[in-house]
């Protein structure tokens, strides 16, 4: 079940190893700044393909663990879809592994609060961001910090077994 918590456990605070679900079990964080560039969505899934690649979810030995290589970079594509259309655009983008989540964060500079569409209505177009965000994701929420203009969205995937 995923909530809207400001923070989680999985807070990437913590140091950083050379490789994600490895032998250390250590963790690692890789960040993008969009900069004001244009066509920040597929830039924001090759990246995070690259991160998958590199911490070696792909290529993808089993069908569950293309499908969780997968599930992430349709959660990215959401994050950043869903800042370009109610926020003006992404700022930057962080993406985290360990041996059991991996963790996308969005910034932007918008007001809004990022919400599933209630009630979901599969049949209509536009309104299934957040609402697939949620179904995919352990976790997700919003955090904001006092005097600084804007959020991080965050969301939480379950590594495969």
């Amino acid at each position: 079940m995923s909530t809207t918590r400001p923070d989680s456990p999985g807070s990437p605070e913590s140091p950083e190893s050379s490789e994600c679900g490895g032998a250390s079990g250590g963790r690692q964080t890789r960040n993008l700044s969009f900069g004001g560039q244009s066509g920040v969505v597929p830039l924001a899934r090759d990246f995070a393909r690259q991160a998958l690649y590199a911490w070696g979810w792909l290529p993808a030995e089993t069908a569950d663990r293309r499908a969780a290589a997968e599930d992430v970079l349709l959660v990215v594509s959401e994050l950043v879809t869903n800042a370009c259309l109610h926020a003006e655009g992404p700022d930057e983008m962080w993406i985290t592994c360990d041996n059991k989540v991996i963790r996308v964060e969005v910034s932007d500079r918008g007001t809004g609060q990022p919400a599933p569409r209630t009630p979901h209505r599969a049949g209509r177009p536009g309104g299934h961001g957040m609402f697939i965000v949620q179904r995919l994701c352990l976790d997700w929420g919003v955090v904001r910090i006092p005097g600084v203009a804007g959020k991080r969205v965050w969301a939480e995937l379950g590594a495969p077994a």
